[in-house]
């Protein structure tokens, strides 16, 4: 029944309810921030490759980038949550303080406006009684004046009439007043029993009311904030499965497998070396008794044309020399030289079935406009004809020159 710890309190009830908004928008912010900055580090660390990057797909690099992938819809999810709190929560919470400051407002002015009243109708009590307290002194004044002149022999008759008349009218004023004090009173005491027991029991109970719905929506944006997260648990789930799926296809012989087929150059391994005698020179040298300079000098260009040959060969096994790409793939080591050819031949047969199957659709549409010549005109139909046909050439020519 304290009206401004009430105030107080409902007061204290909406800077809280405020104060949970404002933690739930924080909450948000790091949500956002969270995702941003999952995104970004998925972006930082995909990969930047062409179509034509021919990239060997390791398993161990595939799960890596299907982990990136779970890893943007983990911060998808983020942002998800992000989204509901802010408009579940943090949006409702706005809302309805808003509508409980103006709900407060009015029900604290309808208290201290019947306050007011009850206090307008005590001065009204206080002053008819004040007024009752005042005639009542004149009036005994009156009649002490009356009896005194009546008592006095010495005064005249005219004198005594006017005490007399003077009298009568101080008490009847004196009734009169009464008579407004005792309505004011029963009026004051009746409006104070309706304020005390009615008025403002009805607004302490509205107040009530009102502080117990603050307390409900709060326990149930406390859910919210929870269901928030909750909801995409299950998603989330499936992007860690996605993870852990990822690490599971591993697979480490396919990868060597690849390296295999990547740096597989299908050269035979070096021969033996053969063993160079120098010592036949020396030999016959003694023998003859003459020294055979063009000899010597011929046996050293071929050790060295020989060497210089072996040497030639040993980058094979090391670090392959720079070239330009060659149409025929020359440059390439025989076994990825081989495996290039059959792709070129691959994609040359993909656009030789093409060909092929557009010649089939034009000459099914030249026949039909042959039998049928409203339909169109089938010599309209030759050069495309034509130049398919040219083209299925050109392909024959170029696969054949791959194979």
């Amino acid at each position: 029944d304290q009206f401004d710890n009430l105030d107080k309190h409902t007061q204290w009830g909406i800077d809280f309810l405020e104060k949970y908004a404002k933690f739930v928008k924080e909450r948000i912010e790091i949500e956002q921030n969270y995702a941003k900055q999952l995104r970004n580090l998925v972006k930082k660390y995909c990969p930047k490759r062409s179509p034509k990057d021919e990239e060997p797909r390791f398993t161990s690099c595939i799960a890596f980038f299907n982990i990136l992938n779970e890893l943007n819809d983990y911060a998808g999810q983020r942002e998800v949550v992000a989204e509901e709190m802010g408009h579940r929560v943090y949006g409702e919470l706005m809302r309805y303080s808003h509508d409980l400051k103006t709900e407060r407002k009015m029900h604290l002015q309808e208290g201290r406006k019947a306050q007011q009243y009850l206090d307008m109708c005590w001065k009204q009590m206080d002053n008819s009684k004040k007024k009752f307290e005042r005639e009542c002194r004149e009036a005994e004044k009156a009649q002490q004046s009356y009896e005194r002149l009546d008592n006095d022999t010495n005064a005249t008759k005219a004198d005594v009439e006017k005490a007399k008349q003077q009298l009568n009218l101080r008490t009847h004023m004196a009734d009169e007043n009464k008579n407004e004090y005792a309505a004011q009173l029963q009026n004051f005491n009746g409006e104070q029993h309706k304020h005390y027991y009615i008025v403002i029991p009805q607004i302490y109970k509205q107040l009530q009311e009102m502080d117990e719905r603050r307390t409900i929506k709060l326990s149930e944006c406390y859910k919210g904030f929870a269901d928030s997260e909750r909801k995409v648990i299950p998603i989330i789930s499936k992007c860690l499965e996605g993870m852990i799926l990822a690490a599971k296809s591993v697979d480490e012989h396919r990868d060597s497998q690849l390296v295999i087929d990547c740096f597989k150059s299908g050269f035979e391994p070096p021969g033996d070396f053969p063993f160079e005698d120098y010592s036949q020179n020396i030999y016959r040298t003694i023998s003859d008794g003459t020294i055979s300079t063009p000899k010597q000098e011929g046996m050293r260009i071929d050790s060295k044309t020989t060497v210089g040959k072996a040497k030639g060969k040993l980058w094979l096994f090391g670090k392959k020399p720079k070239g330009p790409a060659l149409e025929d793939f020359s440059h390439l080591p025989p076994e990825q030289r081989r495996k290039k050819l059959q792709q070129r031949i691959d994609e040359l047969n993909r656009e030789l079935q093409k060909e092929t199957d557009q010649k089939d659709a034009l000459i099914k549409m030249k026949d039909v406009y042959e039998k049928n010549p409203q339909m169109g005109d089938p010599v309209s139909l030759q050069p495309k004809l034509t130049e398919t046909m040219s083209n299925m050439d050109r392909l024959r020519m170029e696969i054949h020159k791959n194979e």
